[in-house]
Order: C-alpha cells, then structure tokens, then sequence
C-alpha cells in the first residue's frame, strides 16, 4: 500500500471512531469533545491538501511504506 492510501484508511478510520464516540444516539457515546478530534483530523486533512505536509505521511514513511506514482514528489 502507499503512504498516500494509508493516509486516507488511518483518516476514515478516526473520523469513524471520534463520530462513535461524539454522537449522543450513538451506543458508544462518551462525550461531545470527542467529535473536536473529527474536526482535528479534517483540518489537517484540509491544510495537507495545500502544503502537502502531513506528519502521518512522514511516519509511514519511515514504517516503509512508498509514496505512490501520483503522489508527492
């Protein structure tokens, strides 16, 4: 897999839980904050999307995994 597609996985994955966690219907609710993290994880998404900066893209890297043909060069 690429950096790139682990990025979008390890995004969803966390919005998904922080949305379990800040919804009040939802069986795993905890508290309101929880969805602060959803936002977190937007805006970082958001400001990547311009700069190109990710610290998890980083990360991956070093765990080896490859940036992709369309990604960053």
């Amino acid at each position: 897999m690429t950096v790139e597609r682990m990025i979008r996985i390890i995004a969803g994955l966390f919005i998904m839980i922080s949305l379990a966690l800040g919804v009040e219907g939802s069986p795993l609710f905890v508290s309101k904050w929880a969805l602060a993290f959803t936002a977190f994880v937007g805006a970082n998404l958001f400001q990547f999307g311009f700069t190109n900066f990710c610290p998890l893209a980083m990360i991956l890297r070093k765990l080896g995994f490859k940036d992709g043909a369309a990604c960053c060069a």
